[in-house]
Order: C-alpha cells, then structure tokens, then sequence
C-alpha cells in the first residue's frame, strides 16, 4: 500500500500483520481508515494468511471515531463500522496487541479480536457518553460478553476506564506485558496458529464461535462430534499421527541403544 495510506499491511510467513498507521490523528476512525482497516482485512484473507495481528502506531492505539466523520451527513454511522466489522468477521484468527490508549469506539477494535494482549500502557476507555453519543457497532454486546453486565456498566455508564494490566485481570484481554515485548508476544501466538493447519484451525474457530449460541453440553458434544469425525478424515492428521508415532519410535530406539 502507499505509504500515506492509514492502514499499512504486511505478510509473510502466513501472518498479516495490520497497522494503524495515522498517528497524526490519533488513528482514528474516519471513514477513510475504517475502509482501509477492511481493505486490509480482505487482502490478507485473499493472500491466503493464516492468522491477523492487530497494532497501531504509537502514542494511541485509537482514539475512536473521528468527530469530523461523525458530524459528516454525507455517511450514515453504520459505514464507519466497516473496518472493525471486517475483523469481527474474519474466518482466521485475530490477535490485537494494544499499546497506549483504545478510546470510545477504538475499543470495538480489539473487542472485535479474537484474542487481544495488552502492553502496560495500555487504557481501555470507552467514554461515547462523555461525548453525547450513545455506544455503537454491537460494543455493548461484546463488552459484557467479555467482562460481564457489571463491567459493562462501570466501564460505560459509570466512565471507568481499565490500564492494560487490569483489563487482563477483567477478561477484556489476555495478559498484559511489557510494551517492548508485545510485538513479540503477539508474533508468537501467531506461529504457532500459521504452524498448524489452516483448515482445521478455520473449522475450530467456526465451532468455537456456534457454541457461545449452544444452550446444553449434549449439543456442544453433537457439534464438536460432527467436526472431530471431519478432523480425523483428512490427510494431515493422519500425517500427523504418523510423525508422532515415527518420533516416538526413534526415541524408544534411541533408549534402547543408551543401555
């Protein structure tokens, strides 16, 4: 991508990497970059990547939505949801590795993530309220799936806010680490989804996904049969089965000439 675009994209080795790249306005979300946060995500699922990590520009992760973007006329609300949308939709797994501030609805952002890691100067602080606006694009929905009705209101309605280290001990992210690790710490969770196969790391995030709709254990048990017997029909388990058993051998043989 040009290098004046907002969003700046990079593949290799099966992860793409996306970046907020509008540091100048706090990565905001105009339109403008909310459309190239979904032309991102559509690249890197048609390069055929395996897993998506999140990041920003320093010093915020996103300010929210761009107040210009918002008075505009020219745009309903609901096209300034395109980018965190695209991530909420992907079929790969999305990791956001959050440094510095996430405000009002740059929030959505990692809540629309998979998984999501904290740096220490991390703040989650969604704050439409202090601004006249009331929450939008599913954020209420996700927030309290992730910390629950209580959190939801203290973080919404009551205007707290979390740093990075209490949003790991809440439920909003992962684990919260040192702000010169979370490249790496985000880097590493991604090979090891780029190592393994992309089909059935698919398929288990779509069952993943179905079962937060299940109401019983008999049917996560039907769901979960029906995509197990799939996994164990294709060609890479079986190979896999066979690595393991040829390196159990080798190490038994190994032993066995030790003595």
């Amino acid at each position: 991508m040009p290098a004046t675009e907002p969003v700046r994209v990079a593949i290799e080795d099966g992860i793409a990497r996306i970046t907020l790249a509008d540091p100048a306005h706090r990565n905001a979300l105009s339109k403008a970059l909310s459309d190239a946060l979904a032309a991102a995500v559509s690249r890197a699922l048609g390069a055929g990547a395996a897993v998506l990590v999140l990041d920003a520009e320093p010093p915020v992760f996103c300010a929210g939505g761009s107040l210009e973007g918002l008075l505009d006329p020219r745009h309903g609300l609901g096209a300034m949801y395109a980018g965190f949308l695209a991530l909420a939709d992907a079929p790969i797994p999305t990791i956001a590795a959050v440094c510095g501030p996430a405000v009002g609805a740059g929030v959505n952002l990692p809540l629309a993530c998979d998984v999501v890691l904290a740096g220490e100067s991390a703040r989650f602080d969604p704050r439409f309220l202090d601004v006249g606006i009331h929450p939008g694009g599913g954020h209420l929905w996700r927030l309290t799936r992730r910390i629950g009705y209580q959190g939801a209101a203290a973080m919404v309605l009551c205007g707290d806010a979390l740093t990075g280290a209490e949003a790991a001990a809440h439920g909003l992210a992962w684990r919260c680490v040192p702000d010169a690790e979370l490249p790496e710490a985000a880097t590493r969770l991604a090979r090891r989804v780029a190592g393994r196969s992309a089909e059935l790391v698919r398929r288990t995030k779509q069952t993943l996904r179905a079962s937060e709709g299940l109401r019983d254990a008999a049917q996560a048990v039907a769901l979960e049969l029906e995509a197990q017997q799939w996994s164990v029909e294709q060609p890479d388990f079986r190979e896999r089965v066979a690595a393991i058993r040829d390196g159990i051998a080798a190490r038994h043989a190994q032993s066995g000439a030790d003595r």
